[in-house]
């Protein structure tokens, strides 16, 4: 089949903090020429890298695509934050999974972050990788649930530290008046993760890994053998990796279909003075609130605030990032007026109709895999993805993949054109009962 190739969008270019401070080593080419591997993998975010890193582990030979640079899309535009849990509301799924799987994957979301805490050590990546992180309650409701989250943390012997944090304590956690309470969890935390994509990129060479950038698949030959086309060569596997979440696009069209690419965007401040830096967030925290239109936040290495969030579903992009995030950070933090932003980004994160990511095989295509729609989860479902698959492939571990591949997904409805105004019509009457 031929493959319609991706127009990026101006904003997906905009210069963000995070390619400012890259720590980029490797001189990857692209692919020329004829190339065979046990595993083709096309996509060179942390879905494609850890599925890599996790097969040469296990001594399978594995090539890799990336259409543009590594951690591209999103994997090197997030907000950084390393959150435990996979997927949204997973007790929906008890008809098809039962309780024990249910509580299966909930342990996993605890394993994803665990993956990412041992890759750094292993490899000794250079990331920031900070422990820490704050849920913050914008309403009554929110500080009940998490009650009940941290009694069933608690329950399903969650090993880190939690703790209830009453309004007239917030000012431990965050120098704003605007929320009525938090879960802190030290068990996750923020880092920066397009250092921590290049640094799993450089793991991936070190165990023979062949990556290969500027190399967009034209074309793909199914069947027992699979042969990936590009402009300039091809791969020839027995088994292929599709891991490009909200940048699929037509590469493979019944998935497409069940992932929808929002838009997520961030600010970056000028650095902030230790004082101020200490104020706005006292112990240095990942903190995200529970709005329907979430904002999340947190303090880079330089003390500057990146400040995130404004998740779009209608395909249409702000004119200018900073005009319209600014607004939202003063209204958190009303000491930063006047403070510069020096850096302002968007990026397109993979939206699934049960936000649970999407981790699988084609039915009729058994040796074609697939992982996408973390629905932001990504960086730390990313990586339990890769050992789900790895696992699968190579046959060394039962079952656990299985529990993600028996969830379906439905489609989006509407077509390519549709979904995404009629999502952002969904979305509205749910920021609208938010407002309640």
């Amino acid at each position: 089949m031929t493959i319609p190739q991706p127009v990026a969008r101006v904003l997906n270019h905009a210069p963000s903090y995070y390619a400012a401070t890259a720590n980029r080593s490797l001189e990857l080419t692209h692919l020329q020429g004829a190339q065979e591997a046990d595993v083709c993998i096309v996509g060179g975010g942390f879905s494609g890298l850890n599925t890599a890193i996790e097969l040469a582990e296990r001594g399978l030979s594995v090539v890799l695509l990336e259409a543009h640079q590594i951690g591209w899309g999103a994997s090197g535009r997030n907000g950084g934050q390393l959150i435990r849990g996979v997927g949204h509301d997973v007790e929906q799924f008890q008809p098809v999974l039962g309780v024990e799987g249910v509580d299966a994957l909930k342990r996993m979301g605890f394993e994803a972050v665990d993956i990412v805490r041992q890759r750094i050590e292993r490899y000794a990546i250079d990331c920031h990788l900070t422990w820490g992180y704050c849920d913050l309650a914008n309403k009554p409701r929110h500080l009940a649930g998490f009650e009940e989250e941290q009694a069933d943390l608690k329950r399903l012997g969650y090993p880190h530290p939690l703790r209830l944090v009453p309004r007239d304590g917030m000012r431990e956690v965050i120098g704003s008046e605007r929320y009525l309470g938090g879960l802190v969890d030290m068990g996750s935390g923020h880092l920066h993760p397009l250092n921590l994509a290049l640094g799993e990129a450089a793991a991936a060479v070190s165990l023979g890994v062949r990556l290969f950038e500027g190399s967009a698949v034209q074309r793909i030959d199914y069947g027992p053998q699979i042969t990936v086309h590009t402009a300039h060569g091809s791969v020839r596997a027995g088994q292929l990796v599709l891991a490009c979440n909200a940048y699929l696009q037509g590469l493979q069209p019944t998935l497409s279909g069940k992932v929808l690419p929002a838009g997520s965007y961030i600010i970056a401040t000028e650095p902030l003075s230790e004082s101020l830096a200490h104020e706005l967030l006292p112990q240095n925290m990942a903190v995200c609130d529970q709005a329907v239109g979430l904002d999340y936040f947190r303090l880079s290495a330089d003390r500057r605030l990146l400040f995130g969030g404004a998740c779009h579903y209608s395909g249409r992009d702000p004119r200018d990032i900073a005009a319209y995030m600014q607004p939202k950070m003063l209204k958190v933090f009303a000491q930063l007026q006047g403070i510069n932003i020096d850096y302002q980004w968007g990026g397109m994160i993979g939206i699934g109709v049960n936000r649970l990511p999407q981790i699988g095989r084609l039915p009729d295509r058994p040796n074609v895999y697939y992982a996408q729609a973390y629905a932001g989860h990504g960086l730390n479902a990313t990586h339990l993805a890769g050992r789900l698959i790895a696992e699968a492939i190579s046959g060394q571990v039962q079952g656990r993949f299985d529990l993600f591949d028996r969830v379906p997904h439905p489609t989006f409805p509407g077509g390519p054109r549709l979904r995404s105004p009629l999502l952002a019509l969904g979305m509205l009457w749910y920021r609208l009962k938010d407002l309640i």
